[in-house]
């Protein structure tokens, strides 16, 4: 595998490749689930000699004030070597410098009614530095493909529609959240929690497969209504909440533009999703599952 840091460098190598490359984003310090998002990147190249491609920067413009950007994990000598060991070809490790020569004044901004809600509310501004990041690493990539886990799902949704409005010719791809043997969705962040907080963990997966379970129970019976709904949110957030946590949100939300659903999308079958965000100790987690 090729490591790169320099935006020219990164240009010349990648002009040189028979075909466009296929994109894996990161912010570091790498998990299995990364590493699933490598392979199914490998999955796309197939034979055409398009190289894989990972980059791994911690993004400032997407930290707010009082998060955790100054600690975030940053691994670099390991995560190289997992990278090497999933068939990535090409890292591109830039530093801040690199990337953002000066203050980075012109910015992505996604629009409200998908980047205010949910995590943007709770995090102003995550979505703009997320956008701005993504797009800047895009024109310096220029790939074909570009895959994304699906556990950040609402960032997920903003990437893709950001694609299409902009005009990008690329092709992106979500891969389903990978797991721990007890339902834990992996993250870089679950490194932050303690022993004992680990092992509560799984508290977060379990209340969204509770609501999984009531909606589609009571989609079979046609009991699901708004209050139903309400009710399975409210019950969520009360049961983190008595097991310890600090939760942002339960919410059940329409899949195809995150908003609430209405009377007519229940009846119809609308397809939903449960997303939750919590604090466990220090360690803010989030999850969710398509209902």
């Amino acid at each position: 595998m090729r490591v790169i840091h320099t935006i020219a460098e990164l240009r010349a190598h990648l002009r040189a490749q028979p075909a466009a490359p296929v994109f894996v984003p990161t912010m570091g310090n790498l998990h299995d689930g990364h590493l699933a998002l490598i392979h199914r990147a490998r999955e796309l190249a197939g034979t055409t000699g398009a190289p894989v491609v990972a980059s791994i920067f911690v993004n400032r413009l997407q930290f707010g004030p009082n998060e955790d950007f100054d600690t975030y994990p940053r691994t670099m000598a390991r995560d190289i070597e997992l990278l090497t060991s999933a068939g990535c070809d090409v890292l591109f490790a830039p530093t801040e410098a690199e990337l953002y020569p000066q203050p980075q004044g012109y910015k992505v901004v996604p629009p409200t009614e998908l980047a205010d809600i949910l995590e943007g509310h709770f995090r102003p501004g995550f979505f703009t530095g997320v956008s701005t990041v993504v797009h800047k690493l895009f024109n310096l990539v220029q790939p074909q493909a570009a895959v994304f886990g699906k556990k950040d799902y609402q960032q997920l949704m903003i990437i893709r529609n950001m694609v299409t409005q902009m005009g990008l010719p690329i092709e992106i791809h979500g891969s389903d959240t990978l797991r721990a043997d007890d339902g834990l969705a992996l993250s870089s962040r679950n490194g932050y929690l303690s022993a004992q907080e680990r092992s509560e963990a799984v508290q977060l997966i379990t209340v969204l497969q509770g609501i999984r379970e009531a909606v589609k129970a009571q989609r079979n019976d046609a009991t699901l209504s708004l209050a139903s709904v309400a009710q399975l949110e409210a019950q969520a957030m009360a049961a983190l909440t008595a097991w310890g946590w600090k939760p942002d949100y339960v919410l059940v939300r329409r899949q195809r533009d995150l908003l609430p659903a209405t009377d007519e999308d229940l009846v119809r079958g609308e397809p939903l999703v449960s997303l939750a965000a919590a604090k466990l100790g220090k360690t803010r987690l989030i999850d969710n599952l398509e209902l």
